[in-house]
């Protein structure tokens, strides 16, 4: 019997365990990710050889490797409907080193960043770190990658050199493509609302962990900084309530209108009250489940491998195919 069930296209998205995520990684980006299960093969991953260009503690890696992957399960990921994993083939990213330009790797803005911010470790795997993005992206003939704007320079590279290899060798790589889905709102600092909400801030009051209690969301959202107008409406300059109201309309669903109208003749004190309360109950069952799933390792470490082996199914097919191509013995 001919099957006419037509092959879903690949998504992939990877985070480093290099910390809790906070609220606007969630309402940014992590939210959508369950959706797109529906319609999407889809990969799922912890990129934890990423994460080792600032040399962190291994026992640190280790850890937070688990509870990132615990973390992507309590989002609604089925780890037996997509491919929830730890990514483990570094082979594909030396090959695509050797097909990669040193200017180009040289132009990326985050080796400029991350140079300026650790001088004393400006090692080599820093340099190479967009090459093993494309690596990641390619092994699994991806076909879409959910990207923020910050993060449009490493599609860029991963399609060049793509393209590149593909020129030389025949059809290889697919082509990936930018993921254009419900954009979440860019949710900005609780401090600062003129600059990105960040878990590296060394203001704790400036953002939230999707892992917060509710007394700690409560008391953030009352301490967020809005101005002396004392009314909710949406305005350019009012940079505080803007981010406040995105945050509350990503909770509820409530259009700008709608916010305004409910918080028409009330204070800032109501306002950030109903959204420190939409933020609790948007973040509690992801946290009451990440608790429940951090405290089975057995299971956590049976879902690692089943998504493992997926993974390597689809990466090894790749990874041989270049391998062949660039003149590796396939023994």
């Amino acid at each position: 019997m001919e099957n006419n069930q037509e092959k879903k296209q690949t998504v992939l998205s990877l985070i480093q365990p290099t910390g809790t995520p906070t609220l606007g990684n969630y309402l940014g980006a992590l939210k959508n990710w369950k959706n797109m299960s529906d319609g999407y093969d889809c990969f799922f991953g912890v990129a934890d050889l990423h994460s080792i260009t600032v040399r962190p503690n291994p026992a640190d890696i280790r850890r937070r490797t688990t509870e990132m992957y615990a973390l992507l399960l309590a989002l609604g990921l089925d780890p037996h409907k997509n491919t929830v994993f730890v990514p483990a083939h570094a082979q594909l990213a030396w090959i695509l080193d050797c097909y990669t330009q040193f200017g180009e790797a040289s132009r990326m803005t985050q080796f400029k960043d991350k140079s300026e911010k650790h001088p004393d470790n400006v090692n080599v795997g820093l340099f190479a770190y967009p090459v093993l993005m494309a690596a990641d992206i390619l092994l699994y003939q991806t076909d879409f990658v959910p990207i923020g704007i910050d993060q449009k320079q490493h599609l860029e590279i991963t399609r060049n050199i793509a393209d590149r290899f593909n020129g030389l060798y025949g059809n290889t790589f697919k082509l990936p493509e930018p993921f254009i889905g419900k954009s979440g709102a860019k949710i900005m600092s609780l401090q600062e609302p003129n600059k990105k909400m960040s878990k590296s801030d060394t203001n704790p009051k400036a953002f939230i962990s999707v892992l917060d209690d509710d007394n700690t969301i409560m008391k953030k959202i009352k301490s967020a900084v809005t101005d002396s107008e004392a009314r909710v409406y949406r305005k350019d300059g009012k940079d505080g309530v803007n981010n406040l109201m995105g945050i509350y309309s990503c909770c509820t669903g409530k259009t700008d209108e709608e916010i305004e109208k409910e918080f028409d003749g009330k204070g800032y004190g109501d306002f950030k009250n109903a959204v420190g309360e939409a933020v609790c109950d948007e973040l509690r069952p992801l946290r009451d489940e990440y608790n429940r799933l951090i405290s089975d390792k057995a299971y956590l470490a049976e879902c690692m491998k089943e998504g493992a082996e997926k993974a390597s199914y689809t990466a090894e097919r790749t990874l041989k195919k270049a391998m062949k191509k660039v003149g590796f013995l396939q023994i």
